[in-house]
């Protein structure tokens, strides 16, 4: 059976036109060429991978690049709303008639409010200030102190309400309903699903606010 053109290929130089005795006769040099072409095609192609990583992990920095709109919203995961055109420093004399109930973007006061169940209301002016840092805030309005406690033990549960979350009583929504904010989006829901509250935490906190990842620690002004 005659040797198969494979089968030569693999046991046996092959010599060019030019004959033996030239220059190249072989083709062995040219694959060297090519692997130099390579070498130096792959380092290119490296740099590029390198840098294009080293630029999006700057771009990451403070809460990534959904910052001061509502664009990382979750499709299903609350309602998204148009982010108010200003982010005022306002008085605290000084009211606003926000876009959405409870408000979520906008003008607001200098002084925000510290991480915490507050039994007592917190003016929207206040709180949306904590929304511009992307705090969650959790307003509820009920009657009943037992369902209050429940709701102090589902927020209190919640590792990411210790640095980011603000809730408090609210009469500007309906008697025994529980409403979520952060920047530009909101969830309201009758009664408490701790599920559903836990969720919009760990999506949405220290996420969507315009000022970044800021801890509702401590109160303040800010400059």
């Amino acid at each position: 059976m005659p040797e198969s053109r494979r089968r030569r290929r693999r046991g046996r130089p092959v010599v060019s036109n030019r004959g033996a005795g030239a220059p190249g006769a072989t083709t062995r040099p040219r694959p060297r060429r090519n692997s130099w072409l390579y070498i130096i095609a792959s380092a290119f192609i490296a740099i590029l991978v390198i840098a294009g990583f080293a630029v999006g992990g700057l771009a990451g920095i403070g809460g990534g690049g959904t910052q001061g709109s509502a664009e990382g919203y979750v499709e299903g995961l609350g309602l998204q709303h148009n982010v108010m055109l200003t982010k005022n420093h306002l008085p605290e004399s000084q009211t606003v008639e926000y876009n959405t109930v409870p408000g979520t973007s906008g003008d607001h006061w200098a002084r925000w409010s510290e991480c915490g169940f507050f039994e007592e209301e917190l003016p929207d002016e206040r709180v949306v200030h904590n929304l511009e840092h992307g705090n969650i805030v959790v307003s509820y309005n009920f009657t009943d102190s037992a369902r209050i406690d429940e709701l102090r033990d589902v927020f209190d549960d919640i590792g990411l309400s210790n640095v980011h979350g603000v809730a408090r009583a609210y009469r500007q929504i309906p008697e025994g309903d529980v409403a979520l904010t952060a920047w530009g989006v909101s969830d309201q829901m009758t009664g408490i699903d701790e599920d559903r509250i836990r969720e919009f935490f760990e999506t949405y906190a220290g996420r969507l606010g315009p000022e970044g990842n800021i801890p509702c620690l401590n109160s303040g002004v800010m400059p």
